[in-house]
């Protein structure tokens, strides 16, 4: 007996929600009638932030990856260490992320807690703040779905070996990626982040004596500028030295010249396997836009927690 065509679409829809049970229940109006101010909370609180500490942008980028990485975009990385719990925002990975990152998620939430109580996650907040500040400095604009909710647990334990360090071998960052469902060429058009920001000298220092891969008067200036490290542990060089606050392609330019500034930008460009998509992007920053954008919509949705499974945080530093 042939099954009825609408017990059959019931059927198949049902088995949809069973292979992407979390994103389903994500909407890019999400909050249109529970929060109607969230976009433009978001986009004022973002634009004040970033004219006052301009490495904001740069700052975020990098604590939104810290969170999604692990265990997922669910705002884990906020949460604060306590007298029993050692968090991922203490595990020595993170204990270099920027404060105003941090400062602009509470600045966020506090707007909309006013706004609309009990309503928008810290794990929205992050998503869509990193967004508009990658589009304000320069970057491509890209959907970002909505409705996460916050993680109850953060474990500095869960942390290693799940974000991808400078010194790794590319090999190994290329299968830290694949573990987690990302391809070649999504990892190395996430890498195109290091457009802006900076590192701290204590991650690329040592490499500057013996590492032939550094254009040799870059290398100079390197270890010039960071030649007081020893006293003083904050110093930092901006990632690319050529356009440090814009988001563009000179990042993957750069490469070719020797002016990466970490082990891993070296190896980006030096692996066979990595080298063509670095050749694409340093040609046509189009291309690299188009990826960059494909690659964070799906990292935005990478582990999110939805429903049951987490809550609204009445503040992002703490588990209500």
């Amino acid at each position: 007996m042939a099954m009825p065509k609408e017990q059959f679409f019931l059927i198949l829809i049902s088995f949809s929600s069973l292979i992407y049970p979390s994103q389903s229940r994500l909407s890019y109006d999400y909050y249109s009638k529970s929060c109607p101010n969230f976009n433009k909370i978001i986009q004022e609180t973002v634009t004040t932030k970033q004219i006052t500490s301009p490495s904001t942008a740069a700052g975020t980028l990098r604590l939104f990856f810290h969170d999604c990485l692990p265990n997922g975009c669910d705002a884990s990385i906020l949460i604060s260490s306590t007298p029993f719990n050692s968090a991922e925002r203490d595990a020595d990975i993170n204990l270099s992320l920027p404060g105003d990152a941090f400062d602009l998620v509470t600045r966020a939430k506090t707007a909309l807690e006013l706004s609309c109580p009990n309503t928008v996650s810290c794990a929205d907040i992050l998503a869509t703040a990193t967004r508009d500040l990658v589009t304000m400095v320069g970057g491509p604009y890209y959907n970002v779905l909505l409705g996460r909710k916050d993680y109850r647990i953060s474990k500095s334990s869960y942390v290693e070996g799940n974000l991808p360090r400078p010194t790794m071998p590319m090999s190994k960052i290329i299968s830290l990626f694949a573990a987690k469902g990302f391809s070649v060429q999504e990892m190395v058009a996430l890498s195109g982040a290091h457009t802006i920001g900076f590192s701290h000298c204590k991650e690329f220092k040592s490499y500057l004596y013996n590492d032939t891969h550094y254009n040799q008067r870059f290398a100079q200036a390197l270890r010039n500028a960071c030649a007081d490290y020893p006293k003083n542990p904050t110093l930092s060089v901006f990632n690319d030295i050529m356009t440090p606050n814009n988001f563009d392609n000179v990042y993957f330019d750069n490469l070719g010249k020797g002016l990466g500034l970490l082990e891993s930008d070296h190896g980006l460009y030096n692996n066979p396997i990595t080298n063509p998509f670095v050749q694409i992007y340093a040609k046509d920053e189009k291309k690299f836009f188009q990826d960059f954008a494909r690659a964070m919509e799906k990292l935005s949705v990478y582990g999110i927690k939805t429903g049951r499974r987490g809550e609204i945080r009445r503040r992002c530093d703490a588990i209500n």
